[in-house]
Formats: C-alpha cells, structure tokens, sequence
C-alpha cells in the first residue's frame, strides 16, 4: 500500500462561520482572516494505491459551477485535481474506488463534470465505483433548509444515475480492504464517514469536517456550518481522546498550512503534539 497526498486548490469561508461561537481574537492567532473575515482553506485529499486499487478521498470542489459561484469563494492557488494525479503518473480514469465523506460540495463537486457537449453531467471518475453510505445519501438528497446550499445536486444525482453508486455496509466493512475502517460522525452532517487507514505501523485517518484545522482542536472550536455543534462536541472529544491514546496521525482536509498531525493528552485536555507533512513522517 502506498498513500499519496492530492491537492486541488485552496478556496475561502468566512472565519466566524468555520469556529461558531469563538471570538475572532482568539481563531485568529491560528487562522488569520483577510480583510473581509475570510481565512483560506485547502482541499485536501489522500490517494491510496493498493494492489490492484486505486481509491480517491474526497476530490474538492470542481470545475463545473459558474463563475457566480466560484465567486463567493476565492479560489486561489496552482494546484488541481488534474495536476496532482498528473504529477505521480495517474489519470482520473486509472481510479478505480471513489470514496465521499460526505457530499457537500467542497468534498464532492470533483465527482462530476460537463459532458462533451456541456449539455448535461457525467462522472468524472468513469472506471470507479462512488462509496456513499444510505443514511448520508437519503440525508443529501433530500435536504433540510440549513445544509441545502451545500447539497449540490448536480454533484449528487448524476453519480446515481450513472449506476457507479454503491454503499458502505457500516463502520466494520471492509469494502475497500483489510487496511481501511470507517467512523461515523452526525455532530456536521449526518453520517459522515472518517476512513482510518493502517499504514507503515500507525493510524492514518482522513479527518474530512470533524477537524478541518490544527486551530479546531480545543474542543468549544466547532464550526457554525455544524448541524447539531453539541454533538461534534461529544464526537470531537472522544474522538481526539482515542487519537493521543493510540497516536493516530491526522490528515487535515482544510488546513491550509498543515497536512498532518499528532495530538497529546495534556492537564488541559487533548492538544496538539506535532505537524508536518505527510512525505516528512512517512517518506516518498
């Protein structure tokens, strides 16, 4: 097994919105805002080769929407879905397994593009089957009012009626093999799916929007897009009590500075130990 980090661009939101109800004195000091309270946040994603399979992580945000849309976001930055997979030897049709976190739009937009004649959609990933699990799916395709500006349809319908869909059994499958589990996380949407990855000895887990940066480990650090914050609390908690047990590495979808961490147990609670990026602690 080999893992290789996929970088599509860095887009922003704005900063109160990512830390809810932390005053912007205090998320500031590790996520500066510009001008306008925007921090920039990258759209970060991990590759897994094994064997015979090639499994995607999420795929950002895309290049379908209009430029109204891309408007409210600042995309910034050289690196796309396209170049990265260019720059260790792959194409988007090599990808055998499309794995989605979740299907806001930041996570998932990647997985559908125009067609030839832009008259309508198609997968972007044609030779892949796209992962899902049914309690998210029914949750996306029939949004509440909160979240449905981040449940795209075009991002959504297209990969169902392509026939590529399938689902995730739950967290003990092992649909993408032996080395790689599933947690699921309702506290940002409902059932999100964190993949933890065995690799090289450790814990590798794609943190997705329970963690989006190093600045979100306190625990009262929970984004306003969160539609139940009291039970990201609950989540984040466990959660990063069992990463400093077990010494996870966490690789960080939104930090735009930091590919990975460790977190360490402290009188304070659970706090951050080291960042560095992934070819720094695991080698090419």
């Amino acid at each position: 097994m080999k893992l290789h980090v996929i970088n599509t661009g860095n887009f922003k939101l704005d900063g109160g919105a990512m830390f809810g109800v932390v005053p912007k004195s205090l998320w500031s000091k590790t996520n500066p805002a510009d001008e306008n309270n925007m921090c920039n946040w990258a759209m970060r994603c991990l590759l897994i080769e094994d064997g015979k399979r090639l499994i995607l992580i999420d795929n950002g945000i895309g290049t379908k929407q209009d430029a109204k849309f891309f408007s409210h976001y600042f995309l910034n930055g050289n690196d796309t879905l396209e170049n990265s997979f260019n720059n260790i030897g792959y194409t988007a049709n090599d990808i055998t397994d499309m794995f989605l976190t979740h299907l806001h739009f930041d996570h998932c937009g990647g997985s559908i593009k125009h067609n030839k004649e832009k008259t309508g959609f198609e997968t972007a990933f044609k030779n892949a089957t796209y992962w899902s699990n049914a309690e998210h799916w029914e949750w996306a395709t029939k949004p509440n009012a909160r979240e449905k500006a981040s449940f795209i349809k075009e991002n959504i319908i297209p990969i169902q009626e392509s026939g590529q869909l399938k689902f995730i059994d739950g967290e003990n499958s092992k649909q993408l093999g032996e080395n790689i589990s599933f947690a699921y996380m309702r506290g940002h949407t409902d059932a999100m799916m964190l993949p933890h990855i065995k690799y090289n000895g450790k814990t590798v887990v794609f943190m997705a929007d329970l963690l989006p940066s190093v600045g979100h480990i306190p625990l009262p650090y929970v984004m306003g897009y969160d539609t139940r914050p009291l039970l990201t609390l609950t989540e984040k908690e466990k959660f990063l009590k069992l990463a400093a047990d077990e010494e996870f590495v966490l690789f960080l979808e939104h930090d735009s500075v930091n590919q990975c961490c460790t977190v360490q147990n402290t009188e304070k609670g659970v706090r951050l130990k080291e960042t560095f990026s992934f070819e720094e602690y695991f080698g090419k």
